[in-house]
């Protein structure tokens, strides 16, 4: 697979652009709203990934444009803080619905972590997991890594994939350093000089180079982990279980802002910026060009959303075969086929 090439600010300039708030307007939001059949909204809270960067922008896209508003809901979203605390919240009942990395899920599901939360649609067809740093921090390689300290949020895919990732790329991970940091403000911490790399999204690249005026250097996991998915859409098994027709309705309303944001990548920061002022418009539409060569792949096709069983059951192979897993897991447990897209 291609490898996809990636003085601190003042720090007004690094607190405004990383510093990220939830904001619940919308042009599908308030009290007398209806959906298009006159019937009332279904209330429903949406967590993103990560934070409220350009990557997650088609969550905003989808309110703001009235694609939820449409499908019968009105979401309020609310900024995530990674894989691992994006299932507890939604496993909890304060969410209902949100994106997680796939590979991250399967971590959490057989290591006995987490349960009682299913995948109902792809995001990413490829992860976007990576160690992120900038250039002078004599960081080229993933054995550079070694002896270095990084920040990321307990529960991020990238922290929790770590030591599969430094087996498979011949890193000790013992010698490599982590801290505690918060989506929100991981870039400034990178800016700032008090971690040598972050835990980070690929697509990333622009807003980490907004911020630090530097040269950004990525570490991808698809390099030497092939084949994973990136992120999906989960929801409750109880919710999947008791209204699959609702779940449906929510995916694809959501994968319309998807494939809108894709498109249109600069109306789709803008909206962005609407809701969260800290967006920086240019890095947004960057992070969202990015991402637009993971959300399709030739085994999905010219469709969006879709999961395929072989190629899970690949991803729990690896896992395995690296010793990250403590319990036989297969696709059904994590993903339900019923509801996800088909190619």
């Amino acid at each position: 697979m291609r490898r996809l090439t990636r003085t601190v600010a003042t720090a007004a300039l690094a607190t405004a652009l990383a510093l990220v708030s939830a904001c619940s307007g919308g042009s599908d939001s308030g009290d007398d709203a209806k959906a298009p059949d006159g019937a009332a909204l279904e209330k429903v809270t949406y967590l993103t990934s990560f934070g409220n960067f350009g990557r997650d922008s088609y969550a905003w896209v989808a309110k703001e444009k009235g694609f939820f508003k449409d499908a019968g809901f009105d979401v309020e979203i609310k900024p995530g803080q990674g894989t691992g605390a994006v299932i507890q919240t939604i496993v909890g009942g304060q969410a209902q619905f949100g994106p997680i990395d796939l590979t991250g899920g399967l971590l959490q599901l057989g290591n006995g972590q987490a349960k009682d939360f299913v995948a109902v649609a792809a995001i990413q067809q490829r992860t976007m997991a990576a160690i992120a740093t900038v250039e002078g921090k004599n960081i080229a390689s993933p054995k550079d890594l070694e002896g270095k300290k990084l920040a990321d949020t307990p529960g991020s895919v990238v922290r929790n994939l770590f030591p599969t990732y430094a087996r498979m790329a011949g890193v000790d991970a013992s010698k490599v350093t982590w801290v505690n940091g918060e989506a929100q403000t991981l870039m400034g911490t990178l800016a700032s000089g008090q971690v040598d790399g972050i835990g980070q999204f690929v697509v990333g690249q622009p807003t980490i180079e907004t911020v630090t005026k530097k040269k950004a250097v990525l570490l991808p996991y698809s390099n030497v982990m092939q084949d994973l998915y990136g992120n999906v859409l989960i929801t409750s098994a109880k919710i999947a279980k008791e209204k699959p027709e609702m779940v449906k309705r929510f995916t694809a309303a959501l994968l319309k802002g998807l494939e809108y944001s894709l498109a249109n990548p600069k109306e789709a920061a803008e909206l962005l910026k609407k809701n969260v002022d800290a967006t920086n418009i240019d890095a947004a539409a960057a992070e969202l060009q990015l991402m637009a060569g993971y959300v399709r792949s030739s085994n999905s096709g010219t469709a969006i959303g879709t999961l395929d069983s072989g190629r899970v059951a690949k991803s729990i192979a690896i896992l395995q075969g690296a010793g990250s897993l403590k319990q036989n897991i297969t696709p059904d447990q994590i993903i339900d086929f019923n509801l996800a897209p088909k190619a």
